[in-house]
Order: C-alpha cells, then structure tokens, then sequence
C-alpha cells in the first residue's frame, strides 16, 4: 500500500491575528507550531509533507520550515490561489480563498495516495497523528469510500480570548460520523459552550462532551475527484449570492457525501487538548504547554538536531 502522505493547510493569513501566524515561534529555539505537528507525524510514520501555501508566502515558509526539515522528510509546496474553473470569474474585490474544499482540491495531480489533511496553525497532540496513520495504512476503499476524522472533546479545543470555529459532529454507535455542522462562532457563555448565529443576540448551548472537528481528516485519494465535480455545484449555487465571502469547506463536502451514502467516516477519538493561536493573547498559552510538553520528555529541545 502507498505511503499516506502528511497535508498542511496553510494557506490563510489569519485574518483575526493578525500577520502570518503559521510562521511565528512558539518556543525560544524557534518552533513554531507546525514543527511539533510534523515531528509527531514522523514519529508515527509519514515521510511526506505537502504544504498548501499562497504562492507569495513560498520563501517565508522555506526559510522558516521547509528548509530545516528536509532533511527529515520530503517537501512539496501546493498553491491555493484565486483560480475558478472554467465558466466562473472571481467576483470583483474577493481576495479572501475559497475555504478548505478548495484548498484541498489544489492537490490534485500532486497526490496519488492516501492522506491527513491539518491545519499549519492548531496542534493536535501525538495521539492523533498515530491513530490516523493506522487508519491510512489499514483501510482503503471498497464499496463506499472509507474516511477518517480525528475528533476532540468540545471542552478542549476553546480559547478563552475570543471565539472560535468548529465542526460539530454527531456519530452513531459504531462511532462513525452521521453529520457534521459547521459552527462559526462557537465560545465560552456563562462557563458553557455555547454558539451563535446571529452575532450573539442569541445563544444555543452545546452539550458537554460534544465531539468536534479540528480539520484532521483522513481521506483516500478518491476525495479529490468528489471535490473537482462538486466545486463548480458549490460556486453555481453560492458565488452570486455572498460573491466575497463564500467558502467551499471539506466538512460539507464530507456531510455530502454521507447523506448520499457514498461515504464512511470512522471518528478517531482524541482525549488530548488542543492548543492554537487563533488571537494574539493565545499565543503565551501555546508557549506554556509547549515548554512544559519538553519538560515532560514529550519533545527534544530542538527537535530537528
């Protein structure tokens, strides 16, 4: 069986943060986030990474990362950029991308295996990476396509800085993933978790313990034709509509092809926590466990010496 192969999603600038937030340190010897994401996909076993960047942000990235670690593991570079197919224009003044979908569907031709798509900006925890590596390299697809997530407890992917976005999953009781709702502000309220839809008039409690998404999905090469066929759907129903800011997520994608019944996705459960920088004052939070994950052993000091 192919090698799954390792993809990072790093192509937004983190609008809410500020800066090129993927590229900032975490530690005094210079990580950032992604190095610990990458060391811990190594040590389960994946030899390729893929980063998929905006073209302009090339040589940051290959001097910050790319560069150090290739003498670890193979790197190749994808680039998310406003391109639509043929028959659509990108809308007058849209600069933002066009979500994860479409991120994703960037790799085509570039991948021919299995793989893990993640976010350059979240750490997800050595567990994760394990359990999806087993999956890629045990699973492939027969009469339905045969996807992976990695799934958190809600509790333990919240910043207390500001909100956040989530998938929030319902699974059956095989553990396998029956629908998964994008929720775009989801925060603290009152010491729940709780979301809105209306810019916080109005606040929905989420029960504890729900698992959510943090875009760690597993996926067979198969999904790349799902995306090419579906992307243009997708811009017919929605690019007139919110012309600046539709996105394409995979976890829709994903619900589609579940309720067409063309897909079983297992949820993996990770119990361990989440850390990101969505806001500044994340940052110093990333730090701490950082420092304390070394001191635990977890981590080398320097981890590509």
């Amino acid at each position: 069986m192919t090698k799954p192969v390792l993809v990072i999603m790093a192509a937004g600038m983190g609008s809410r943060y500020g800066g090129l937030k993927q590229i900032d340190p975490v530690d005094a010897d210079g990580h950032i986030i992604i190095d610990f994401s990458i060391y811990d996909a190594i040590q389960a076993g994946f030899e390729e990474a893929v980063f998929i960047i905006k073209k302009e942000n090339q040589a940051d990235f290959e001097a910050r990362i790319g560069a150090r670690i290739r003498k670890k593991i193979k790197v190749t570079y994808v680039y998310q950029e406003l391109a639509l197919p043929e028959g659509f224009a990108v809308p007058e003044g849209r600069v933002k991308p066009f979500g994860t979908g479409h991120a994703v569907l960037s790799c085509k031709g570039v991948i021919d295996a299995p793989f893990v798509v993640i976010n350059a900006d979240d750490y997800y925890g050595r567990h994760a990476f394990q359990v999806m590596y087993d999956y890629l390299t045990t699973h492939q697809d027969d009469e339905k396509y045969r996807y992976a997530m990695v799934g958190y407890i809600l509790e333990n992917t919240l910043t207390e800085n500001g909100y956040v976005a989530r998938g929030v999953c319902r699974t059956d009781a095989e553990g396998h993933l029956v629908e998964i709702t994008e929720r775009t502000r989801i925060e603290r309220v009152d010491g729940r978790a709780a979301y809105t839809e209306d810019d916080g008039a109005s606040w929905h409690i989420l029960p504890e313990g729900s698992t959510v998404s943090m875009n760690m999905w597993g996926f067979q090469k198969s999904i790349l034709k799902e995306l090419e066929e579906r992307f243009p759907v997708f811009l017919r129903e929605n690019l007139e509509k919110n012309p600046l800011k539709c996105e394409f997520f995979l976890p829709m994608v994903v619900g589609e092809l579940l309720a067409e019944d063309k897909a079983v996705v297992d949820v993996l459960k990770s119990e361990d926590r989440w850390y990101g920088v969505t806001y500044k004052e994340d940052k110093q939070v990333v730090m701490d466990a950082i420092a304390n994950m070394k001191k635990q052993g977890l981590y080398p000091a320097k981890l590509w010496d």
